[in-house]
């Protein structure tokens, strides 16, 4: 890590404490959270956020070791916090009590369902809200699983990091949805890699190569923030493009095994295939060179386009042989023999909730903001590198001060970008936009 990397995660803390989110007050509510958090006590979830992951993160904690129980939800819209929370009341009716008074909606409604008398909450709305979310579940006392990424733009990494280090100072136990993490056939391969079982490092590869997601139309009398909360997939300000909601876990993995980040990213992008009004200000393709300090080069591709060669996984290059880390396989130069990872490999999205589970009750230091942010931090310098054609430094990007952010959060507020009189949205033009 470079100096001013050290520097800046200094400065953080710092900007922390003047900002008030350190304090006596905060301390009683870390130490209230985690009173009934041994072995044997009930632990007391709200969820933030009604999507597929959000229920899925809901399911995922009811289903560790221990008492738990979802005693709080908060949406944006009504009909998705019905629908997730009917799901979670027929699979494990047992563990689900949220009556009325404790279902919220709105652009508020993650304050109040954090405000609950609860011990941990799950942030699982579109990205571009994590940073504010996890600040105020921090500034209240409360232990957070949140799902990747963690923001958007620089700004957002900047604030998710300070509070991170809040985090640290009240013992409150923080996870991140980057699964992988939490994988045997994952964890394995990388050991074996950095004993050098294909040598010295020479390249990394990375794909999430798919033919993209859903698209919601619009509907008569929807506001454009409606419009854009619904397909919150195409705008940047609530995804960060498909390079950072997506990508991030194949660029999460080589940033893990070379235990560093990328000191600097060039690349291309652009629409080609999913180019309708639909599809918003997204490109449906990125191409990027990251270059760690060592000098050594991952590449990276992800891109959505129906019927195009789909591929998501991690690979490595070494001098004596290369990994297929995804798969679970070493291939060796020479006489030694391949190698194929032929143990079990429990679910990672469960696993990973049951180790927070696991130290909260057992009160074990457990922080994976910090990583989570910075993992964060590399999408986005790729996405800064393709939409402005420029190299892009992880400084550059990190001390950015290009804010994705709407003028208010309300329903009749302005988002960052809007259509033109033909309901098109400005498309990222590399070579002509300042990349930060």
């Amino acid at each position: 890590m470079t100096s001013d990397r050290r520097n800046f995660l200094k400065q953080s803390s710092a900007f922390a404490v003047s900002a008030g989110l350190i304090g006596a007050s905060s301390s009683a509510l870390a130490a209230s959270s985690r009173a009934r958090n041994g072995k044997d006590d009930e632990i007391r979830v709200a969820l933030v956020g009604c999507g597929g992951r959000g229920s899925g993160a809901a399911w995922q904690a009811m289903s560790t070791e221990g008492k738990v129980r979802l005693v709080a939800v908060a949406d944006a819209f009504p009909d998705r916090l019905a629908g997730t929370l009917e799901y979670l009341q027929k699979g494990k009716p047992d563990q689900v009590d949220v009556p009325e008074e404790r279902r919220f909606t709105g652009f508020d409604a993650y304050q109040k369902a954090i405000d609950c008398d609860v011990d941990l909450v799950i942030l699982a709305t579109p990205p571009g809200f994590r940073p504010i979310h996890f600040e105020y579940a921090v500034q209240k006392g409360k232990h957070v699983f949140m799902e990747k990424p963690v923001a958007v733009d620089g700004p957002g990494i900047r604030k998710v990091l300070a509070a991170a280090e809040v985090a640290k100072q009240k013992n409150l136990k923080v996870g991140v949805g980057l699964q992988r993490h939490h994988s045997a056939k994952y964890n394995e391969v990388i050991r074996r890699i950095r004993e050098g079982q294909i040598g010295d490092l020479r390249l990394l590869r990375c794909y999430w190569n798919s033919s993209g997601v859903w698209v919601r139309p619009r509907q008569q009398g929807q506001t454009e923030m409606e419009y854009q909360m619904r397909n919150w997939y195409y705008f940047n300000w609530l995804c960060g493009d498909h390079i950072t909601e997506q990508h991030i876990h194949n660029l999460d993995v080589c940033n893990w095994l070379v235990e560093d980040f990328p000191a600097q990213a060039q690349g291309q992008g652009g629409r080609l295939v999913r180019n309708g009004l639909e599809h918003g200000e997204i490109f449906d393709h990125h191409m990027v060179e990251f270059t760690y300090a060592s000098g050594l080069k991952m590449l990276s591709q992800c891109r959505h386009m129906p019927g195009a060669w789909s591929h998501v996984n991690e690979h490595a290059h070494g001098t004596e042989g290369t990994a297929n880390i995804g798969g679970g396989k070493i291939e060796r130069i020479g006489e030694k023999k391949a190698w194929r990872y032929r143990d079990e490999d429990p679910d990672h999205y469960q696993v990973e909730h049951n180790e927070l589970f696991a130290a909260i009750r057992a009160d074990l230091p457990y922080n994976e903001a910090e990583y989570g942010a910075k993992s964060t931090l590399t999408s986005i310098l790729g996405r800064m590198a393709t939409y402005s054609g420029q190299v892009v430094t992880w400084e550059q990007a990190l001390n950015s001060e290009l804010a994705l952010v709407p003028d208010r959060y309300t329903w009749d507020g302005t988002p960052p970008t809007t259509p033109d009189e033909n309901g098109r949205y400005p498309i990222p033009m590399p070579g002509s936009m300042p990349a930060f």
